[in-house]
């Protein structure tokens, strides 16, 4: 893997990319590159807290940029594409597929800046830089560790736990380490993040300071990845913490979370932060090309790389709010969407015949449009300001409902109906009452359109039974009007997705059985 070359100059490289972009040009004021020395480097508590900032965004564009939406929504059959990573929605991924090595590549770029981090900050911290900062950084550290190790597990099974960027250098053949020491070392993190991240709750609206990891962040990722584990009981428990803190709330408006303007809101328990004002390729958020239509962008001459699946714009419920914010069809309106240098957008078939004719929709969640005060600039690839979120309060309130459920294939129970029906409530639809149960399936099916496009679909089945899961996935049309219905059957093995093949030819032993973790 790509991280088996650290060495102490790649380190230094890692750290200056900490240094780069987000939503907010706080993030982009940095030292020359030229200028950075590693034994005087960190003598305020400003430059600490720089060392940070790439892992809230740019060190996962990689990963994000295209691969994000290959491997979570093609793969479950929310998307579909004859462009990119076509070969996931037929399970014929190979090991030498480029849709494997770029998120590969950023998780472990982002374990080794955390590892160096955790494993030097307190010694190479001047006199002056304050404890209480330094403490905070290592536990952003720990918590952007889990949050690498959880893709990587969810997408790869067994991976390499690292804890010594110099020791890898010094040996990069290492083993696998088996899926349940990388979910303990994941939850280990989460703890001790939970534990030293500070406390705060949301401001309401956007706001910079919402931009952070704090206490509660890291708790509501230790609660959804108790949920993976099926320790439903620290699911539980974990859940009601967040809720009752809170820390956090729903935005009254679906349609808001999209908003630019709404970036870094209330619900929003860690988004990755983009800028397209910075114009550096990878710098800014690719959403409204890879999802927007090409008339929505005018800086490339492309868009809609992926786009709805039939399968997912039937699950979507009528009259379901999220549907128009989810993906457009014929005849939906943005009043505030600009298009064709107008403000002021309706995809009118008179005017846009064949836009749609692939499967009659284009994804409109993420999607912005051209350039306005209220979207900030886009960079010379079409990307913009707009971060994208890896877990929002919608996220804790159905992991708590599916806490209690537990397995079941149902319950009456009152408080997972509660959390499950603020969910429903905002996007407009009958909730559950007294006597109707909340099955599992009917919870599946909310989490799918809740976050439908934001990368969290494939990652749900992967949590069901395999039989189960399987039995979903050969009744989904996964084709298009092009092409009429496609069904595809996935085996067992398809769950988990084959390592890089580069990285596999460099480390041999990523082929062999995965042996335990000897944990410290």
């Amino acid at each position: 893997m790509k991280i088996y070359k650290i060495n102490l100059k790649s380190l230094a490289v890692l750290l200056l990319l900490a240094l780069s972009a987000s939503c907010s040009d706080d993030y982009l004021d940095r030292p020359t590159q030229d200028g950075y020395v590693s034994d005087n480097f960190y003598t305020s508590d400003e430059q600490v807290q720089r060392t940070t900032y790439g892992m809230y965004g740019r060190m996962w564009a990689p990963f994000y940029t295209k691969c994000f939406y290959a491997l979570s929504e093609m793969s479950s059959g929310n998307c579909w594409s004859n462009v990119d990573g076509n070969e996931v929605i037929q399970f014929k991924l190979t090991s030498d597929s480029f849709i494997l090595n770029d998120p590969w590549r950023s998780c472990f770029g982002v374990i080794a800046q955390s590892n160096d981090l955790i494993n030097n900050l307190n010694t190479n911290a001047k006199e002056g830089v304050s404890q209480a900062v330094i403490d905070n950084a290592i536990a952003e550290a720990h918590f952007f560790r889990a949050v690498s190790y959880f893709y990587l597990v969810r997408l790869f099974g067994p991976v390499p736990i690292i804890e010594d960027n110099l020791a890898l250098a010094q040996n990069p053949l290492v083993n696998n380490n088996r899926i349940e020491d990388v979910y303990k070392f994941i939850e280990n993190d989460l703890k001790y993040a939970a534990a030293n991240l500070k406390q705060k709750i949301r401001m309401r609206g956007s706001s910079q300071e919402n931009v952070f990891v704090s206490q509660g962040t890291a708790e509501s990722f230790l609660a959804k990845v108790y949920l993976y584990e099926k320790d439903y009981p620290n699911a539980k428990a974990m859940a009601e913490k967040v809720i009752n803190s809170g820390e956090f709330a729903l935005l009254p408006n679906f349609s808001d979370l999209f908003l630019t303007s709404k970036n870094n809101n209330e619900e929003s328990i860690y988004s990755w932060q983009w800028s397209g004002a910075i114009n550096e390729y990878q710098g800014g958020n690719f959403s409204n090309v890879q999802y927007g239509l090409d008339i929505l962008n005018d800086r490339v001459s492309y868009g809609a790389v992926y786009i709805p699946s039939n399968d997912i714009q039937e699950a979507f419920e009528t009259g379901d709010l999220r549907r128009k914010e989810s993906y457009m069809v014929y005849g939906d309106s943005y009043p505030n969407m600009k298009a064709d240098d107008v403000v002021g957008f309706v995809l009118d078939e008179d005017k846009y015949p064949g836009l749609l004719d692939a499967t009659g929709a284009a994804v409109k969640k993420y999607v912005v449009g051209q350039a306005t005060d209220e979207t900030g600039p886009a960079d010379n690839w079409g990307a913009m300001n707009n971060c994208n979120y890896i877990m929002r309060y919608a996220d804790v309130l159905l992991i708590h409902a599916e806490a209690i459920l537990a397995g079941a294939n149902e319950t009456n129970n009152a408080a997972a109906k509660e959390s499950f029906n603020k969910v429903r409530k905002r996007a407009g639809l009958p909730q559950l009452n007294a006597t109707t149960p909340l099955t599992k399936m009917g919870l599946f099916k909310e989490r799918r359109v809740e976050f439908a496009f934001e990368g969290e679909f494939w990652y749900d089945l992967g949590r069901l039974p395999r039989a189960e899961a399987i039995e979903i996935i050969s009744k989904q049309d996964r084709g298009s009007d092009y092409e009429g219905v496609k069904h595809y059957t996935p085996v067992e093995t398809d769950f988990i997705f084959p390592k890089p093949a580069n990285d596999v030819r460099k480390n041999p032993k990523l082929k062999e059985a995965p042996v335990p973790y000897v944990f410290k």
